[in-house]
């Protein structure tokens, strides 16, 4: 809190004020960069092209947002409130939806998983990718990389 404040240029108190508690300014942190990356998803334009295309666009989005965000590191290590990070997720998890499903119906992703558990896989190496680079075992280049790699595999791209 004392390193936010410092950034901000305000004291802790006003920190406080604003984010009663390290998790609540997480939680907010957690929300403005959801944000962004809807927009830049929206930037990406994940609807048009090949869907492998589109969602290797959406992983190099990520790790955009990450290497900007190193608080993202933390919130993994916060207790999430269930509903709060359910709706914070839905809107990425929905778009990741229909685009495999999209991959899955052109022919360029495994059709037999139901595109909804392909989503909760990819998802999960994500968050195994930067669970690597935030215990330092990884670089973000090499978690990356890796990441692409084990998608690849799992949507047998």
């Amino acid at each position: 809190m004392a390193a936010v404040a410092a950034a901000a240029g305000v004291t802790r108190q006003t920190v406080y004020a604003h984010f009663g508690t390290r998790d609540a300014l997480l939680e907010a942190v957690a929300d403005r960069v959801t944000q962004e990356a809807m927009a830049a998803m929206d930037v990406a334009e994940v609807e048009d092209g090949p869907a492998l295309d589109a969602l290797m666009r959406l992983q190099d989005i990520g790790w955009r947002l990450f290497e900007r965000h190193p608080a993202l590191l933390q919130l993994g290590a916060a207790p999430a409130h269930a509903e709060a990070d359910r709706a914070r997720h839905e809107p990425v998890t929905d778009r990741l939806t229909r685009l495999i499903a999209k991959g899955q119906a052109a022919g360029e992703f495994d059709p037999e998983p139901p595109a909804a558990w392909l989503v909760a896989a990819v998802i999960s190496l994500g968050h195994a990718a930067g669970n690597e680079v935030g215990a330092g075992r990884m670089s973000v280049t090499e978690a990356a990389a890796h990441l692409r790699t084990a998608t690849l595999r799992v949507l047998k791209a």
